[in-house]
């Protein structure tokens, strides 16, 4: 905004009266200033706007509209076609990589309607994952996506939780193959197969440590990844407390925080969720992070394509429903990265989604999720601010 078209022809000292308060109104155009810089921008709202069809944070919506129902392989595509025409995509090439979670608050129609709400901003949840084609050199050629947060959770925990139960099934059999084969009965490919899924030295103290969490005084960490009440006031004077996912670390961790609403939007960032967890006997408890920490873990991957032991080495790949799942409710950006699936998309959508995940990784939004102005746009505002106050103030 212009402080010279701003600025009207008038006499400065008429723009003061001393039931004017100066200070007050130049902070009031100043976030009048911030908003301006906001809506010009690449912000979640026009991110949201091109995206509608294919993304959403709303649990209720869990069938969110499929972003790839008119995918086709490209001519080029170097990736698996069948006969059928209308072959998937094949994404078993490919592992999954989190890079990056963020909050963002955005305006939002149904908060504007609602007469008792105290804000117009909600707040969305994304996560940034990579699709690599080497988990050990994910940092060229990738495809960058951005999906929910509540989604990625989701599909990454039920993963992971059934990774660890097949481990665990595969502890309790440790050994048992080589016992089986010293009497001639037994199958030691199956046993080879068992002892790739597991350290059989180290597996049971900690399957143990899973099986006697509860008893042990701990809570799993991903039994909060749906916001979940964890405090209820004896009397309608309290407010009511909730448990869910929220970023951390300046995106690179997730954790469990605590929250006054039930959908996990407005955090209550002076409390800590142990201070409201106790066990069915009402004794204190405490979380367990060991899962949780898997699915942001900068180390690892999960691959793309199933190992399944029962599989006859011959068969055919596997897709992993996880990558599927993340895939297909997945805003895309991958032709900047030299990086391509064989899906096709509007040039300006894919434009969109990677311009968002560029604003995200710049900084632009705070932990919390709200807008950030750089320091260097300060004194630009001001100036702003300044030039808005003396052209809407009263004559004398």
């Amino acid at each position: 905004i212009s402080s010279e078209l701003l600025t009207p022809s008038k006499d400065p000292k008429r723009v003061q009266q001393e039931d004017f308060n100066t200070g007050n109104m130049i902070g009031y155009f100043k976030i009048a200033a911030v908003c301006a810089l906001a809506f010009a921008s690449v912000d979640a709202m026009s991110f949201e706007a091109a995206m509608k069809s294919g993304i959403t944070s709303t649990r209720k919506d869990k069938q969110v509209a499929n972003l790839v129902s008119k995918a086709r392989p490209t001519k080029n595509s170097r990736l698996h076609r069948g006969l059928n025409q209308e072959a998937e995509i094949d994404l078993t090439g490919y592992s999954v990589k989190f890079d990056q979670c963020q909050f963002v608050k955005a305006y939002n129609d149904e908060l504007a309607d609602n007469e008792e709400s105290e804000t117009v901003l909600a707040t969305q949840r994304f996560v940034i994952f990579r699709l690599c084609s080497s988990c050990s050199s994910c940092e060229y050629q990738y495809g960058e996506y951005i999906v929910p947060l509540d989604d990625y959770l989701e599909n990454v925990v039920e993963y992971l939780k059934e990774e660890q139960e097949e481990m665990c099934n595969a502890c309790e059999e440790c050994g048992q193959g080589d016992d089986a084969d010293a009497d001639g009965d037994g199958d030691g490919d199956n046993e080879r197969r068992r002892r790739r899924l597991v350290d059989c030295d180290s597996c049971y103290e900690e399957c143990q440590k899973i099986q006697n969490m509860e008893e042990n005084g701990y809570v799993d960490a991903t039994e909060f990844v749906q916001c979940n009440r964890v405090y209820e006031p004896e009397d309608d004077a309290g407010e009511e407390l909730y448990a869910g996912p929220i970023c951390s670390g300046s995106g690179t961790k997730i954790k469990i925080g605590v929250f006054k609403d039930e959908e996990c939007s407005v955090p209550a960032s002076n409390k800590d969720v142990e201070e409201y967890l106790v066990d069915e006997d009402g004794n204190a408890a405490k979380l367990s992070h060991a899962l949780l920490k898997s699915t942001y873990s900068p180390y690892s991957c999960i691959p793309c394509l199933k190992e399944n032991q029962d599989a006859d080495d011959g068969a055919e790949p596997e897709e992993n429903e996880l990558c599927r799942e993340l895939f297909e409710n997945a805003g895309k950006c991958e032709s900047p990265h030299e990086f391509s699936t064989g899906y096709e998309q509007p040039v300006a959508q894919e434009e969109t989604v990677c311009d968002f995940i560029s604003s995200l990784y710049a900084g632009k939004y705070g932990e919390d999720g709200e807008l950030v102005v750089p320091k260097e746009a300060e004194e630009e505002l001001e100036e702003e601010a300044e030039a808005l106050f003396n052209y809407f103030a009263p004559d004398e």
